[in-house]
């Protein structure tokens, strides 16, 4: 089972990537072509702070599940001195749950902004502060704080 969701996290996790790439991308482009915020846009700000709360759940689950982590909080004091135990004990949670707050409230600040400019902005400025906290907190294979595979 835990297997299982490791490959859905993994999934999950490049659609939440190509989702939020997209958002930025739309956003950019209304945002300096002055263009109307579309179904489309509203879309993709949608699906994609969906996509990150799902994402959001199977890591919680996973966080929970993972024998890195319980080895991790069972022997906390040696455990922290692995760089790769503390990057997913400590540093990859709190990342990514920082990035999901804030791809949250960049939703929904603009779901309630008035004017499209002002979505696009929003939308901008709050997915891509996110996207590159996600950057940081991914465990890349060239990553000297911790590494895994592209898809496992």
């Amino acid at each position: 089972m835990y297997q299982v969701l490791t490959y859905c996290h993994s999934l999950i996790r490049w659609l939440l990537l190509l989702s939020l790439l997209f958002a930025i991308f739309r956003a950019y482009r209304g945002y300096f072509q002055n263009l109307k915020f579309t179904k489309i846009d509203n879309l993709a700000r949608h699906w994609t702070a969906t996509l990150a709360h799902i994402q959001l759940i199977f890591g919680i689950i996973l966080y929970t599940q993972s024998p890195v982590i319980k080895y991790f909080w069972a022997n906390f004091d040696k455990a922290i001195k692995n760089i790769d135990a503390t990057f997913f004990g400590l540093f990859h949670i709190i990342l990514m749950l920082s990035a999901i707050v804030l791809l949250t409230i960049g939703s929904a600040i603009a779901k309630r902004k008035t004017t499209d400019k002002d979505k696009f902005k929003t939308m901008l400025v709050w997915f891509s502060i996110a996207l590159f906290i996600i950057l940081i907190a991914i465990p890349w294979p060239f990553s000297p704080l911790a590494n895994r595979p592209y898809l496992r």
